[in-house]
């Protein structure tokens, strides 16, 4: 059987979060694949892109200031990709979290969805409390409604939609119509990575608390750091860098700590170590425990959004109703002392494996590219 010619385009490589990571999987299932961006910066995502074959195929490539923080070119993208040249391929398989399903190609787009555009429908949770009164709030509130059409042609010029969870299934009918099958994602730190210690957390090897995630509002990490200050007895540690960082760091109580930058050796172990993955935000795919429980970490999530796909309930972890300080708090106290059965846990992970998630997308390209006759 003649494979489809497979290309595969993302928002913008600036960053190292789950989009991005999902998207390392992707070239992973399909070998020799070349990656369409608009802005790449190899010194901000993860190191492993620069083994493929990265096109920047818009001006904005040519912005310093995007390069180090993609937010600051929000109106530039769209017109951008309208000028980009077409794509040369059988199937594009896009994945995307704002732009990149609106790259032209010669052949069919499959699109990996990992949540419709948060600064065009999910305002409030992007900019955060008072966000729509700031100078990027009010600049977004007049440009969203040219932003929502150009969206809207760009979502129905796919062939197919793919959603990493079933509440981003949801929300692409809610927004766009369209009718999308879920593909879960699979978590990028497996118990295969070999565990390094950070030099940072040498003397809370016994244990705590911990959170792996960007450092925007919406993420409630600083619900999560009032919690921790409140129990002076239970340690806290957070993974991770976003425009909070400086506010968050301010005042940090003792018995809380925060990282950046680390290795997958790094945040391997401190998965292994940690009693529980804190994950304190609505979450369109909830990642961060799969990535916890490839090492039998149980996880007390928020009871909403993507971990009611991927945390099993006095299994995997437990929920808690609010993303409040007081529930948080709840939480922790409730399940300190809990005897998780982390093997049990690890066997829950393995339905999300990276293998599964290839043969999935695997599938639905072949099935794409044969109903249109493509192949080369």
């Amino acid at each position: 059987m003649t494979r489809p010619h497979v290309a595969i385009a993302h928002d913008y490589l600036t960053q190292r979060g789950g989009a991005e990571r999902v998207v390392l999987a992707m070239l992973r299932a399909f070998p020799g694949a070349e990656l369409y961006t608009t802005v790449y910066n190899p010194s901000t995502t993860y190191p492993e892109f620069a083994d493929h074959r990265v096109h920047t195929v818009t001006s904005l490539q040519r912005l310093p200031l995007l390069r180090r923080d993609h937010r600051l070119g929000l109106p530039l993208y769209q017109p951008a990709i309208d000028r980009a040249p077409v794509i040369d391929c059988d199937v594009l398989l896009v994945s995307t979290t704002g732009f990149a399903h609106g790259f032209r190609t010669t052949g069919r787009k499959l699109v990996y969805c990992h949540s419709p555009a948060r600064f065009l429908y999910l305002v409030d949770d992007y900019l955060g409390d008072g966000g729509r009164h700031s100078p990027v709030g009010v600049a977004l509130g007049a440009l969203r409604p040219p932003l929502i059409r150009w969206d809207q042609r760009a979502a129905h010029s796919a062939d197919r939609y793919l959603a990493n969870s079933t509440t981003v299934r949801q929300r692409i009918a809610d927004v766009y119509g369209i009718d999308a099958t879920v593909v879960p994602a699979p978590p990028a730190v497996s118990s295969t990575t070999v565990p390094e210690p950070p030099s940072a957390l040498s003397d809370w090897a016994d244990g705590f608390h911990l959170i792996v995630s960007r450092l925007m509002p919406y993420k409630n990490v600083d619900k999560a750091i009032a919690a921790f200050r409140s129990m002076p007895d239970q340690r806290l540690v957070i993974v991770g860098k976003g425009p909070q960082r400086d506010e968050l760091r301010r005042g940090l109580p003792s018995n809380v700590r925060m990282l950046e930058g680390i290795s997958d050796g790094e945040l391997a172990w401190c998965y292994r170590t940690a009693r529980a993955l804190i994950a304190p935000s609505f979450e369109d795919y909830g990642l961060t425990p799969l990535e916890a429980g490839a090492f039998g970490t149980p996880t007390l999530a928020l009871h909403a959004g993507g971990y009611l796909d991927t945390v099993a309930d006095c299994l995997s972890g437990a929920f808690f109703d609010e993303p409040t300080p007081t529930a948080i708090r709840d939480a922790v106290r409730r399940t300190v002392g809990t005897s998780w059965d982390r093997e049990a846990i690890a066997q829950h992970v393995e339905r999300f494996s990276e293998p599964r998630f290839h043969e999935a997308l695997q599938a639905k390209v072949d099935l794409l590219s044969h109903s249109s006759g493509l192949g080369r």
